[in-house]
């Protein structure tokens, strides 16, 4: 039986590109969208000057790379969440304990908005902004079968995160579970 050897130079590239996906959310959080470049990716992920530009065609590449990342991370999470939820208050509790820790990383989740947000703007990106909220549509039925409820699920979630960005206290997962509870008991 013949077993499938890893090459190293193609793990090694993978990785690097993971780093500088890694980097450049670190920039956006940073200094917004306007900050990416080429370079400053590559500084940022400690990589020769010329390593995003190898990877990475353009900053819209760059980019997308980016979004992607972040939105098919936050849907396998709320996937995972919807999977386990049975309808029932526990698994509320546990969204609620999820979006406790995401405010609580407001570096990672201001990159998000910045590249959510970016989408808004160029339709070429709405792929990966689609799947995210198709799966706080999927956790939402899970409770729901009103289409009317689970539009506002997918509202209440983006505004709560957005809101938790523009505090200096961010929401608790007790604060977060009332408003839960209410949209969707």
């Amino acid at each position: 039986m013949h077993t499938p050897q890893t090459d190293g130079r193609l793990l090694k590239g993978e990785l690097r590109r993971q780093e500088l996906i890694e980097a450049t959310l670190r920039v956006v959080a940073r200094e917004g969208v306007a900050g990416v470049s080429h370079r400053a990716v590559a500084r940022e992920a400690n990589q020769p000057a010329t390593a995003a530009a190898y990877y990475f065609r353009s900053i819209d590449d760059l980019l997308t790379a980016a979004l992607t990342v972040c939105m098919d991370q936050d849907a396998e999470r709320m996937r995972l969440l919807a999977e386990r939820a049975d309808g029932s208050p526990e698994g509320i509790t546990a969204l609620a304990e999820l979006l406790e820790k995401v405010v609580g990383r407001p570096g990672r989740l201001l990159a998000e908005y910045e590249l959510y947000l970016l989408a808004a703007r160029r339709p070429e990106l709405r792929g990966p902004t689609r799947h995210w909220l198709e799966a706080i549509a999927a956790y939402a039925h899970r409770y729901t079968d009103s289409p009317v409820r689970v539009q506002v699920f997918k509202g209440v979630i983006d505004g709560l995160l957005l809101q938790g960005l523009l505090t200096d206290t961010p929401p608790t997962a007790a604060e977060f579970e009332t408003v839960l509870r209410h949209v969707l008991l």
